[in-house]
């Protein structure tokens, strides 16, 4: 089992510990991914075993975060259209959502569910603000996500894609946002899946990002962020999510070593997947309001 192998079915095994999903889909969904169920009951009381209230004093807000009726963005946020460039081994497609005079780009990185509305949305707000958006479907080789009728066996054939595949094909979402806002700084938002690809990208030597936004996604092993040293990291984490929050103090001693500027916050009393709106079991309007100010407030600052 490769390590994102390892991390979905982690994440599977989670949600049904914490009472999001029957034990019956979760031994149905990673056995998708290859787990048998002998391993998968053993996953299970594993992670049961190692839920605990996370001893880590949280990173309190900088400023009042207010609770919005409307998820933060959403109400600036620009209409995307599909598109689609010469990848490294065959097309990409993405959710393109363009800014009137924008001040830079956004690629934004999906969770392990694949490029779905809530992703193209997220692209769409950030255009709002003025920042293109460019959501990519790594399930493109796959025929794109949209092939899936099954939202878990999109899951376990994302788990499948090599991570070298994975980067390369963001490396080409990278320059084709490059040269969709050309003259301006573009940057890397994930969630998820996706936050621990932008890590990846990190650890792959990106230059041409200006800023990465990583939200509550897993640090790879030992990575090495020398290659992307002039790249500000502004990186979220959930109190409740311990299982992302133990590679905390790994992907903190990377940036360090690397000399980047950075910051991490834990959002207090926020789990896994605060941002994600469509997840009423674990949004937090109090954490995402709050990340979404702190987001802009980077951009700003670094990419334009």
């Amino acid at each position: 089992m490769t390590p994102l192998q390892r991390y979905i079915a982690e994440e599977i095994a989670t949600d049904h510990v914490d009472g999001l999903l029957s034990r019956r889909e979760a031994l149905r969904r990673l056995a998708l991914l290859g787990v048998s169920t002998a391993a998968a009951t053993a996953l299970i009381a594993a992670c049961g075993e190692n839920k605990k209230t996370t001893t880590e004093a949280p990173v309190t807000s900088s400023g009042p975060a207010t609770s919005s009726a409307a998820p933060p963005g959403t109400e600036k946020a620009l209409a995307t259209t599909p598109i689609a460039w010469a990848g490294p081994q065959g097309e990409l497609q993405a959710a393109w959502a363009e800014a009137p005079n924008a001040r830079g780009g956004v690629l934004v990185i999906h969770e392990n569910k694949g490029l779905n509305d809530w992703v193209r949305s997220v692209a769409g707000r950030f255009a709002g603000i003025g920042y293109s958006g460019l959501a990519i479907d790594l399930l493109s080789g796959q025929g794109g996500t949209a092939k899936f009728a099954d939202p878990a066996a999109a899951t376990a054939a994302l788990s499948k894609i090599p991570p070298e595949e994975a980067v390369a094909n963001l490396k080409s979402g990278i320059a084709e946002l490059q040269r969709r806002v050309p003259e301006k700084k573009v940057a890397a938002v994930g969630f998820c899946m996706g936050g621990g690809f932008v890590w990846r990208l990190l650890a792959a030597g990106t230059p041409e990002l200006a800023a990465a936004v990583p939200f509550y996604g897993p640090t790879p092993d030992n990575p090495d962020f020398a290659g992307s040293k002039n790249v500000a990291v502004l990186g979220f984490y959930g109190a409740q999510d311990q299982r992302v929050n133990a590679t905390t103090p790994v992907a903190r001693a990377a940036l360090e070593k690397a000399g980047l500027v950075h910051e991490l916050v834990t959002e207090p009393e926020a789990n896994h997947a605060f941002f994600n709106d469509t997840n009423p079991d674990r949004y937090n309007a109090t954490a995402a309001d709050d990340a979404w100010r702190r987001v802009q407030d980077w951009l700003t600052k670094y990419v334009g």
